[in-house]
């Protein structure tokens, strides 16, 4: 028997430093209603999408970044979007840079909430892959500073029974650890959300020379990595991107929607607001784990040792 979702990956164009909430909000409201046209009952947005994504700069005093944080979810800023999602009765993540009070201290945090489709929050995941630098970089490669922003999240992994099955959520450079697959499908997520603000560009230092990792890569990578997922994990993994020139940088977009079998069935075409649907049956994630992912049959863990290479030779430790 088929247990089919309606998801909708909703894409957001870029977010300039000036732009109000009001109006970011307004843009999120118009991409959940046209979710909801195309009969989606889930919508999934990008990481960050109440804002611009400000840890490109690095500010003085870290505390200049509260000012782009939500201190309560939901707030008046963002109560528009919760209420026109309960009207529709449609769920969605949203993905935004959270200010919190914990164990007598102010704490930042990349945060997701997961909302149901009456408006209320199922659960919050908070980012445990830190990207980036914490202090400015002298060779000018690096163009995220997360680290000097945002803890460590202190949620784990959760997931959660919603939408017809079991869910999990993750965010940005999340995806391309395989732990973060693994923790969430060994608690049985069916579907994996994951929003994301990546750059097209990569740049390294080679000789002392600033060199571009060659175009192609950044786009495959993205892809690659929750591809893998989906398939090793025998879930759908919903990846969803703020695209476009956002503050002289340009994020890659490639929002997609990935089924069990690896397979991209639905994709942005476009670096703008966009929004893609797909029927996601959580059904399909089963045949790999009675088949070829059938732990149970086919898992082998053994005490094979560390193998380490020290002066090109590997060495048993």
């Amino acid at each position: 028997m088929s247990r089919v979702v309606r998801v909708a990956a909703a894409q957001l164009g870029p977010i300039a430093r000036a732009e109000t909430k009001a109006g970011i909000v307004a843009r999120l409201v118009a991409l959940l209603r046209q979710a909801h046209s195309f009969g989606a009952e889930l919508v999934v947005f990008p990481e960050m999408a109440l804002s611009t994504f400000f840890p490109r700069w690095v500010f003085d005093d870290p505390d200049e970044a509260n000012a782009f944080c939500e201190s309560a979810m939901p707030n008046p800023d963002v109560q528009p979007l919760f209420d026109e999602a309960a009207r529709l009765k449609i769920g969605f993540y949203l993905g935004y840079a959270e200010l919190t009070e914990e164990e007598g201290q102010t704490r930042r945090f990349n945060t997701t909430v997961l909302v149901d489709r009456d408006g209320a929050i199922i659960g919050k995941y908070r980012k445990i892959h830190l990207p980036g630098r914490k202090t400015a970089d002298p060779t000018g490669c690096a163009g995220n500073f997360e680290k000097r922003y945002f803890e460590v999240g202190n949620l784990g992994f959760p997931v959660f029974r919603a939408f017809g099955g079991v869910v999990g959520m993750c965010i940005c450079n999340d995806r391309r650890w395989p732990e973060t697959y693994r923790a969430l499908s060994l608690q049985g997520a069916e579907l994996i959300m994951c929003g994301y603000n990546t750059g097209s560009q990569r740049f390294g230092m080679v000789d002392g020379a600033r060199v571009l990792d060659p175009a192609h890569l950044p786009p495959f990578h993205n892809h690659l990595v929750m591809q893998a997922g989906a398939y090793q994990n025998c879930c759908w993994v919903i990846g969803v991107a703020k695209a476009g020139f956002e503050e002289g940088v340009e994020f890659m977009g490639g929002t997609c929607i990935i089924a069990p079998t690896g397979d991209i069935v639905a994709q942005a075409v476009t670096t703008s607001d966009e929004v893609v649907v797909a029927n996601c049956d959580l059904e399909v994630s089963e045949h790999n784990r009675r088949t070829t992912f059938n732990f149970e049959a086919n898992r082998q863990i053994q005490d094979y040792g560390i193998l380490t290479a020290q002066r090109g030779v590997v060495v048993k430790v």
